[in-house]
Parts: structure tokens; sequence; C-alpha cells
């Protein structure tokens, strides 16, 4: 291999303490690295599972320089740490993904914009800048329509259905008047999600593709293999791969799509790290998208992608906290994962459990059936 390659006895760092912070902290100690976290929450899973815990602000220059002094590579959590901080540490050690890659995923706008020049077909939309947009847009795209703020959008926020003309301008209010971008409503057969992996070389790899099912904005649960044509998953994992070739990316990239009613792959959204999509990787998969991340940023050859048996991945939220255990571990198929986190909210993601077995149909059975009896549904 042609990039540098950062083995076991280094010392890496991830921008960000959540959960898929402390997974990435998990594979990473398993394998012989030492890891550095920078997050702002004394109390982050992350945190308790890091070497050394910087516990500062993503904006705090003398954190910022402390941690790019200490790691021999660095990756991030979650897209919304800001581009200017990933600027600082990439001067003194290797960042991957690059700020770049960051800012695109940043702005739904910009997103979009840039997966139409690569070659993907994101769902019509228009940009709206201002009031006066809003006719222009609605004559363009049509009702029923989804209005989605540009930035800081994730799990169904800043996003609103719309059926006229009245409530769009009452959503825009609703945003904060800021930029956003107005969606077609397409009739949607399902949603799937895609997962590649690229290194400095540019060797790539991709994970099988989930079919994703969500409440209130949430992602729910994943199934895999996704219920669609080869045809379809193949068509996923090419425009992905595309896109990440387009960013000269380096890392873990999860790209969303919607599959239309008449077959139709729409790009929706891409994120520049792990996806709570390809949690069932942990359990299901030859190698995890944790331990793929830490191959990546480390210029490392990409590991087996192979999925090992059919699993649905099902996300636990603070709105069942706390459950019945005994329903988890009645099963002899389910694989249960917590985050650490000490404080359960509605909406928060707490842990998520993989049922794995001999068919899709087999594990998507247990899984609601579990899942009805923890919540008490």
């Amino acid at each position: 291999m042609s990039g540098k390659q950062i083995l076991p006895g280094s010392t890496l760092g991830v921008l960000g303490g959540g959960q898929l912070g402390r997974m990435f902290c998990v594979a990473a100690r398993t394998m012989g690295y030492r890891v550095v976290v920078l997050d702002p929450d004394p109390h982050c899973g992350a945190g308790l599972i890091a070497d050394i815990h910087i516990q500062a602000d993503y904006t705090d220059p003398a954190a910022l320089e402390k941690m790019a002094e200490q790691c021999d590579a660095i990756t991030l959590e979650f897209e919304n740490i800001p581009s200017q901080s990933v600027r600082q540490v990439a001067a003194k050690t290797a960042v991957y993904p690059a700020a770049e890659s960051l800012e695109i995923a940043q702005n739904r706008d910009a997103e979009k914009q840039f997966a139409r020049k690569a070659g993907l077909q994101p769902v019509p939309y228009a940009t709206i800048s201002q009031l006066e947009d809003l006719s222009p847009a609605a004559a363009e795209i049509g009702f029923p329509a989804i209005l989605k703020s540009n930035t800081l959008g994730y799990d169904g926020k800043g996003q609103f259905v719309v059926n006229d003309l009245g409530e769009l301008e009452s959503a825009f209010a609703s945003a904060g008047a800021v930029s956003c971008v107005l969606e077609k409503q397409i009739n949607i057969h399902c949603e799937i999600s895609a997962i590649v992996a690229r290194n400095a070389d540019a060797r790539l790899a991709s994970f099988p593709v989930a079919e994703n099912q969500h409440r209130n904005g949430i992602l729910h649960m994943s199934i895999v293999p996704a219920r669609v044509s080869d045809e379809i998953r193949q068509q996923a994992v090419d425009k992905a791969a595309l896109l990440a070739g387009a960013l000269d990316y380096v890392g873990i990239l999860a790209v969303e799509f919607f599959v239309s009613e008449d077959n139709v792959l729409y790009f929706n959204e891409m994120a520049p790290r792990p996806h709570n999509s390809g949690h069932y990787t942990k359990d299901a998969c030859v190698t995890s998208q944790f331990e793929q991340q830490v191959r990546m940023m480390c210029g490392l050859t990409p590991g087996d992608t192979r999925l090992l048996s059919p699993v649905v991945m099902v996300n636990m939220l603070g709105d069942l906290w706390l459950p019945d255990w005994s329903a988890i571990f009645a099963q002899n198929n389910i694989k249960l994962h917590l985050y650490g986190k000490t404080e359960a909210r509605p909406g928060r993601k707490m842990g998520h459990f993989n049922v794995l077995a001999e068919d899709v149909g087999a594990a998507l059975a247990t899984a609601e059936s579990v899942f009805s009896e923890l919540s008490g549904s």
C-alpha cells in the first residue's frame, strides 16, 4: 500500500463521545490502539471506554491542540462538529473524513447539489432562502411536499409535511425562516441505506444494504438483507461508491436512498461516519462498521464485509426505559448493546439489539415480538 499505515500501539482520536464514539473506542481498543475522546459531556459513553477523555467544547483551541498532539489520526463521531475545528486539528495530524466532506454533509442543499453532480438522483426539490421563495418553490414542486431546514436536521428534526401554501408559510416560520429545501413527496416503497468504506489508497468495501423503518422520524429498525431486488441493492452500493469517490473520501460513508413505488432509486442524504442503520454489522458481519472505521483511518486493508446471518436491528429509545431485560435474554439469538447513558429521555437512543436468524422473516417476527414485550404494546 502506498499510504502510511498506523498500527496497533498508536493513538487514535475521536471528536464526539456518544454511542458511535463509544463503539469506535471499543473496536479500536480491542485492536490494540490507545484512544483519546474529545467531548464536553463529563459522563459521555465514549469517555468511559477511552484511555483519555478531554472534556472540552468542540471549538476549544487549546483542547483541539492537545488532542492533535496526542493522536496519530483522528476521526469524527457526527457531522455537526464545526468544520473549522476539524481544519485546526488537520493542520497537526491526519483527520478522516476531511472538513470538505463534513461541510457538504452539514447542508442539505449543498449535499443534494454535490450528489447530483456525482451522478446520483435526488428527490425533486427547490431551494428556499427567504419568504419570497415560497410561492415559486411551491409552483415548481407542488403539494404534498416536505420542507426541510438546510442545517442541523436529523432524526426528523427540522422537517415539515406541507399540503398547501398556507402550511408551507407556517412551516417556514416554525423552522425559523432559515434556508430550507422543499422536496416533492414521492410515493415511497421503502428506504434503504448503503454503507461503504474507503481508505486513502481508494480501496473500497461495501456492507450489505439495509432496509430501514422509522417511527416519528427516528430509525426504528433495520432489516438485512433489504427486501428489494438485487438490482436495486447493487445500484445503491454503486451510487454510494460513486459518491465516496467524488468526495475523495476516507472513512465510513453511509448513504440513504428512497426506493419509489415505481422502483426508482432516489438519493436522500449522506452521513460521513458510521450509521445507526449499520449497527447490525457488530454481530452479523465478519467486520463491523466500527472496526472498518479504524481500518480506514489507519490506512489498512478493508475488512471482509460478508453477511454471516440475516439480521434485524432494533433501536431502543428512552421512551421505553427501563425495559424488562428478561424479554431479550429469554431468546438465544439476540445480541444486546447498551450505550452507557445514565439519563433516559424520549427519543434518545439508549441502545439497540440485533436479532439473528435463519431468514429475514424469522428475525423480523422475533424482533417485533420482543420489542412489543419491551414497550408493553
